[in-house]
């Protein structure tokens, strides 16, 4: 369902600019193909760091709006986004990039889309990793894609993942406090930040995406640097519990009510 919340509709980080709509006019009208296409426009840092960039250029995973992202595009190369960049002409981002990127592109083509916060299960054996991916509407459901994999052999499916390869972090919470899953196994690849701090941030996380707010993964408000300190106990929990049950039910004025909270809503100045 789509409800209230219009997810053809760009929103605040996801809106484009009339001044980048001619590097869009050939942009495909099949969301598979429009998320095939944004495959070869990001690039990770990690991937970035053997191509000799200038250092100033790994600041680009800090843009939030999809304005900057391609404005970044078209400043490396001016030619339309159908155009396949070389890995040293794409923007640098995290998978949160190639989500929102995915989710502005189809939304521009007028397809109900959403970026989803939380973990895929793909990347290493027996571990939930933080993990952006992108939803399109489709024959009464939503399909769950990931631009960052299409063309590889990681899933069967990148361009409809099974149930078991993505977790929104509303779900992987919901599966911790059932006890479906070791919250340890659950985190940031490359760090120590593992557990269920890193589980509740990326519930909160696509909280704010469900309402067409698409943060940074590292942007936090209200209490979530106090949850990763360990600082917060059970009545955060309990929030947290709340989060994973509304965004389950799917329920448009129910997620756009909880997100109103003083809480839970982002701050104006982290949409820049």
């Amino acid at each position: 369902m789509t409800g209230t919340i219009d997810f053809a509709v760009a929103g605040p980080l996801t809106t484009i600019d009339t001044l980048h709509e001619p590097a869009l006019t050939d942009l495909p009208r099949e969301a598979v193909e429009i998320c095939r296409l944004v495959h070869d426009l990001v690039v990770q840092p990690t991937d970035a760091k053997g191509l000799s960039l200038p250092d100033e250029r790994f600041a680009e995973n800090q843009l939030r709006p999809v304005n900057g992202l391609i404005g970044a595009l078209l400043t490396l190369d001016a030619a339309p986004l159908t155009v396949a960049r070389d890995p040293a002409r794409r923007v640098i981002g995290t998978c949160r990039h190639f989500a929102v990127l995915s989710c502005a592109l189809l939304r521009y083509r007028g397809i109900a889309a959403r970026a989803r916060c939380g973990f895929a299960t793909y990347f290493h054996p027996g571990r939930g990793v933080d993990h952006w991916i992108t939803e399109y509407r489709q024959d009464g459901r939503w399909v769950r894609i990931d631009s960052e994999i299409l063309g590889g052999s990681l899933v069967r499916e990148p361009e409809d993942l099974a149930t078991d390869e993505f977790l929104t972090g509303g779900e992987a919470w919901a599966a911790f406090r059932q006890g479906h899953i070791d919250a340890a196994t659950f985190g940031v690849y490359g760090t120590e930040n593992w557990g269920p701090a890193e589980i509740r941030g990326n519930a909160i996380r696509d909280l704010a995406a469900l309402n067409k707010v698409e943060m940074l993964p590292w942007d936090e408000w209200g209490r979530m640097a106090a949850s990763y300190k360990g600082n917060t106990g059970p009545e955060y929990d309990e929030l947290i519990d709340t989060i994973a049950a509304v965004c389950a039910t799917d329920d448009p004025d129910a997620i756009t009510n909880l997100y109103a909270s003083e809480d839970l809503t982002v701050h104006t100045a982290l949409l820049q």
